[in-house]
């Protein structure tokens, strides 16, 4: 995938048929018709012909989208409230360290999840909030040393993503990226103990689906609110783009609104 309006299509029509309120995108490296400014300068070279980056961008964030809960998602923070009563807020950013002159990149001395400190360059335009603010962390690449190493067994996730989610504590991290990390762990942030999520893989077949109850109605050790974090690397695709990975589908608690 490359960007091409094609593939934004056939991704919207995927999304519009998904059996779900609310349906959060974020945007990654291949998809460069979504960042402008790479676009402009170089990403247009990708492409025999220039793609319409307003068109493109309207799939997403138009009326169409929205009417089936399609909500596009910039660098940004944003608090949802759903029917059930549930409200929760996610930080989501498609920024990854530069990676063979790609999108949403930025050099790994640089620092755009939190605030300035000595030894980086401070970039950050919406830094990731301390703990209790973040519920949900959506990100395009992983945060150092969790299931982020490539076929050649090096770590490539970001250390100022690392910072700012063991400062953030989200009850759930989501992230891509690194295709051979395909998996899951829930991490205790006191001595950082790390564990794999395994599952049946018959299961996974029967199901069609890669599932995880870190709850307290279904689970028999729910996830510790502050204390935990489940991270799922959800890369769909291998190393070599085989779309064989199963999605991810995570029971978690979530906060309820003052109203409900």
């Amino acid at each position: 995938m490359v960007g091409k309006e094609s593939e934004h299509q056939a991704t919207i029509g995927m999304l519009k048929n998904a059996d779900a309120e609310l349906k959060i995108v974020i945007a990654g490296n291949h998809d460069i018709t979504l960042d402008e400014d790479y676009y402009n300068s170089f990403g247009y070279r990708r492409h025999r012909t220039r793609e319409d980056l307003v068109k493109i961008r309207d799939m997403y964030c138009g009326e169409e989208a929205r009417k089936h809960g399609i909500v596009y998602m910039d660098e940004e923070l944003r608090t949802f409230t759903l029917k059930n009563g549930a409200r929760f807020t996610v930080y989501a950013s498609p920024y990854q360290p530069e990676f063979c002159r790609w999108a949403f990149a930025y050099k790994r001395h640089q620092d755009r999840f939190n605030p300035a400190v000595e030894g980086s360059q401070f970039i950050a335009q919406n830094p990731v909030p301390d703990f209790p603010t973040v519920d949900v962390m959506i990100t395009h690449g992983p945060p150092r040393g969790v299931m982020d190493e490539t076929i050649s067994c090096e770590p490539v996730g970001c250390d100022h993503l690392r910072r700012a989610v063991t400062r953030a504590k989200p009850r759930l991290h989501c992230f891509g990226h690194i295709h051979e990390g395909y998996g899951a762990q829930r991490m205790e942030w006191a001595g950082e103990k790390v564990t794999n999520i395994n599952l049946d893989q018959s299961t996974v077949l029967k199901d069609r689906a890669s599932y995880i109850n870190v709850s307290r109605d279904g689970a028999d050790n729910p996830l510790k609110v502050g204390e935990e974090t489940l991270f799922v690397n959800a890369s769909i695709v291998t190393v070599q783009y085989d779309p064989v990975h199963a999605p991810w589908v995570v029971d978690i608690d979530l906060p309820r609104s003052d109203d409900s």
